[in-house]
């Protein structure tokens, strides 16, 4: 929870986005004008009212108003990561972010605590150049928040029994991490990459440099790098930015020393070695492969490449590289290994920081094939880039994406301002995105050419091949068995009353008005929901089709998937390199994906170019053809994708959890797997499409800056002839009794460092009238892992788990409540008895009218924050529409959640929460205590 997937070790946040292969990618001419929409026009800049104010202190504070949504959102970057620590030291700055969140003294509560009542989308990362906190919160709330970051800049609690608690934690989080067989491969590889650099380090650390840290040794750290010099403060948001300015005075011009300058770079906690990666021409000895055998499912290939730092005159070419190597079905590694059917999965990315970079390509051979082929080919198409230079065609096309993404990556406000503090951490310009953009206009084929000859030599770079080995006979998994559970004392509860001692003073924030969108039926039934935003430059499309993994059988698991992801494969109008040249040559998105109820298709474009978008949604859904050799493709992806998952104990705990709650036949228990997914056929594919994908299943919300009259005729045109006959296909959820007694079960999966826990059962659908009470009860009881009964207990007092969190999964059918950790495996037992006694607690004690408040005013004022994405928007109006509900419950929300008593809740809590009679699923390495 506390540090992002960014730090976990070798995959990073970047400063400008990767291409993903699951996206389509590739690029082709702007459409004829003809069939352009009437819009802003977007002249896009990241620093366009940007206002950069330093204080006497020497904190940098970057400001930037945007209207819009009622929200700000407040990000303190301090410039100290992983690239400043050595061996002995490796994790060090990551420990320290999660002493961040231990309290202070002036407020010595846990501060997801607070962050959590004031309603905020929180959370922290440590990455290479810099560790950052980030929340988003009602505009109201900033000064609060801004009160909170000043407070622990200088007053964090650092003492040895926090310190040994936190410990406990982040060890989880590097055992979970160590579950993944791409991650050990990346270690291995970077480090021997880069032997005599930090950036050879992984930023989570080692086990034996965290066992090694004392309090005072973290004390120091803190001490010297959390100061004014050493921060940037970005507020971006629905704010007056003097007012601000006064606010931020306030609350941190008192910290520090007065007449300090702020720092361009820190300096490494220990001297030695070298913080650059790249030094110059490349070796001409190719370095013999890492050959890594352990437990695991599939073979992997991971190879880097050395980079300059982010400041390079090279930045904006390599990055054009990357896209003309792989950016979609026109790109040139996916027709290499994609297409070629060598490769299941993968990608590449670019990485550049202050001091040095690294080129990233991480891949998985498909079902047959091998680590040895896959390399073969990825080695051919880079020598052929270096051989024969990019067409202009290509990079145009990869500019036109850069470009795009640039501005559809940073809609919201949280977003804007970590870009903001990215740049002015990593690239020690806040303007360095728009400087890196003009870079970019004039890159030309030459440059692609050079900077691959340059940075991509055979000799230049180390690679790793990942080989499993076979499991041990006998350790496949275990079946149920019903035993009786030792009573554990949780403790008590956390008195939300101490919490809001020390929550600093805000005014009361406005009433959320939520404006609908315009709701309009074709005559074929499909649904369409427009709401204009005209402080975008952007439009967000949602869409969704009621062909989802419930029509899955357990005879064709998997069909639903393969389906989805063969849209864009081709239709009767255009081949799949057609239709990517159609939306990837604006640099718009579209991306289909199956879900239980649904198939999710989601999309973006700049404003002008949403008629591009709308064909290309138009064409996949009425008109597409799954050609053979796509689909095998596809088909084998899928298998290895099974292969993995099964070595998951995420995957795995949770298949077994469905499977144990629910009986054979009902759809909430059927998983694709390798032999289901083997037996299908492309005519099946066809058949399912045909029956499924139809205009009156199907609601299509789009939420930007559009012209409604103009989208409706377009709306009309692309999908009036779309026509389905009979009625549409339906389900039945039979209804089902909890289990009797406690049932457990251990599914083993060998060499896994840590455990993943389900606990839960059968619960209640979204229009049960205790649904909202039992949005209230979750948000005491898991809602949160810093904030909660069970993050509180677990996490935070006994550090037994690095995630917890329970939650109801009440859609438009009933779905199963559950509680999910991940654990170290001696310490899952201890867990397991403390999540059942503090379930159990709830259900006979229930809540207090604090904690009840408390949370209510929680859900309200996180209500506002995850509303202000335009695509979180659009995708939330589809979903109510999906789930059958009226779009003014929306309206509702907040009413509906001040409307619910502590009767209630402790009501909800003693019918919906059953501790005795309960499902758990531990996936790891032991077989169960």
């Amino acid at each position: 929870m506390l540090t992002s997937r960014l730090t976990a070790a070798l995959s990073v946040l970047l400063l400008l986005g990767t291409p993903g292969l699951a996206q389509g990618i590739v690029v082709p001419a702007l459409p004829p004008q003809s069939t352009r929409v009437t819009a802003t026009p977007v002249n896009f800049s990241t620093t366009a009212n940007v206002r950069q104010t330093i204080l006497d202190n020497g904190l940098t504070v970057l400001t930037k108003e945007v209207r819009g949504a009622p929200v700000v959102s407040v990000q303190v970057f301090y410039k100290i990561g992983s690239r400043n620590e050595a061996p002995g030291v490796n994790g060090i700055a990551h420990q320290l972010e999660h002493m961040m969140f231990k309290g202070t003294t002036d407020r010595p509560v846990q501060f997801g605590r607070l962050l959590g009542a004031l309603g905020a989308d929180f959370n922290a990362f440590t990455s290479y150049d810099q560790t950052a906190y980030h929340e988003t919160v009602q505009r109201e709330k900033a000064g609060a928040a801004l009160a909170l970051e000043a407070d622990r800049m200088v007053n964090a609690q650092i003492d040895p029994d926090k310190l040994a608690g936190e410990r406990r934690v982040v060890l989880s989080e590097i055992e979970g991490d160590e579950n993944d067989p791409q991650y050990r491969l990346s270690r291995a590889v970077q480090a021997a990459a880069f032997p005599n650099s930090p950036y050879g380090l992984t930023v989570g650390g080692t086990r034996k440099d965290i066992e090694g840290f004392t309090a005072d040794k973290v004390k120091a750290y803190y001490q010297k790098y959390y100061s004014p010099e050493y921060a940037t403060l970005v507020i971006v948001g629905d704010f007056q930015t003097d007012a601000m300015l006064k606010e931020v005075q306030a609350q941190f011009g008192k910290l520090g020393k007065p007449g300090t300058r702020p720092v361009a770079s820190s300096a490494p906690l220990v001297a030695g070695g070298s913080e650059a990666t790249f030094t110059g021409a490349a070796p001409t000895t190719v370095k013999a492969p890492i050959l890594l055998k352990e437990a695991g499912a599939t073979p992997l290939l991971s190879a880097v490449y050395p980079l300059p730092d982010i400041t390079s005159p090279d930045t904006a070419a390599i990055k054009v590289l990357d896209y003309v190597l792989l950016s979609g079905r026109a790109s040139r590694l996916y027709n290499a290994l994609f297409e070629s059917g060598l490769a299941a999965d993968g990608g590449t990315s670019p990485n550049q920081f202050l001091h040095g970079g690294w080129y990233d390509f991480n891949f998985t051979p498909a079902p047959g094939k091998t680590v040895q082929e896959l390399d073969a080919a990825l080695l051919g198409a880079l020598a052929e880039l270096r051989s024969r230079p990019a067409s202009a065609e290509e990079v145009r096309q990869a500019i036109t994406q850069i470009r795009a993404g640039e501005v559809l990556g940073t809609v919201s406000v949280d977003a804007q301002a970590q870009s903001l503090g990215l740049d002015a951490t990593t690239a020690g310009d806040y303007r360095y995105t728009d400087r890196f953009l003009a870079a970019l206009a004039k890159v030309t084929p030459a440059d692609v050419q050079r900077v691959a000859q340059k940075y991509l030599a055979d000799g230049s770079r180390t690679v790793g091949y990942f080989e499993p080995t076979a499991l041990k006979e006998g350790q496949g998994g275990a079946a149920p068995t019903t035993t009786t559970q030792e009573a554990f004392n949780a403790g008590p509860p956390v008195d939300p009353a101490e919490v809001a001692k020390y929550l600093p003073t805000f005014p009361a924030p406005g009433s959320a008005s939520v404006t609908l969108p315009e709701q309009y039926t074709l005559p074929n039934g499909l649904t369409v929901l427009l709401l204009r935003d005209t402080g975008t430059p952007t439009v967000s499309l949602s869409a969704n089709v009621r062909a989802g993994r419930e029509f899955d059988t357990d005879a064709s698991a998997g069909l639903v998937d393969l389906v989805a992801g063969n849209l864009l494969s081709g239709t009767t109008t255009r081949d799949a390199q057609a239709l990517s040249k159609l939306i990837d040559g604006v640099g718009a998105q579209l991306s289909p994906s199956a879900s239980r109820f649904g198939v999710s298709i989601g999309g973006a474009s700049l404003s002008p170019d949403l008629p591009v978008l709308i064909e290309g949604l138009a064409d996949i859904l009425q008109n597409a053809t799954f050609p053979g050799k796509e689909f095998q493709l596809t088909q084998a992806r899928a298998i290895q994708g099974v292969k993995q998952a099964d070595d998951s104990p995420g995957s795995v705990a949770q298949q077994v959890f469905r499977k144990t709650v629910y009986p054979v036949g009902n759809p909430w228990q059927t998983f694709s797997t390798q032999s289901t997914l083997a037996g299908i056929k492309q005519p099946d594919l066809l058949a399912f499409y045909k029956a499924h994908y139809r205009p009156d299943t199907t609601v299509i919300t789009l939420v930007g800056n559009f012209d409604p009259a103009q989208v409706k005729t377009l709306m009309n045109q692309k999908f009036g002839a779309w026509t389905a006959s009979g009625a549409a296909p339906t389900v039945d959820y039979p209804v089902i009794g909890k289990p009797q007694g406690v049932v457990r079960a251990y599914p083993v999966l060998p060499g896994k460092t840590q455990a993943v826990t389900y606990l839960g059962y059968q619960s209640i659908d979204r229009r049960d009238p205790r649904y909202y009470a039992s949005l209230v009860l979750n948000q005491v009881l898991g809602g949160d892992t810093l904030s909660s009964r069970l993050g509180t207990e677990l996490r935070d007092k006994q550090g037994l788990t690095y995630g917890v969190s329970s939650g109801f999964s009440a859609g438009r059918v009933a779905g199963p409540f559950v509680v999910t950790l991940q654990t170290n495996p001696a310490d899952t037992e201890k867990a397991v008895q403390a999540a059942l006694a503090l379930i159990g607690n709830v259900h006979d004690q229930g809540l207090s009218q604090t904690e009840v408040n408390t949370a209510k005013n929680t859900l309200t004022s996180s209500f506002t924050v995850g509303l202000s994405n335009p695509a979180a928007l659009a995708g939330t109006f589809t979903g109510f529409f999906s789930d059958g509900l009226p779009l003014d419950e929306l309206r509702l929300y907040a009413q509906k959640i001040g409307a619910v008593t502590v009767e209630q809740v402790n009501a909800a809590a003693k019918e919906l929460l059953d501790p005795q009679n309960i499902v758990v699923v531990t996936a790891g390495p032991n077989k169960g205590p």
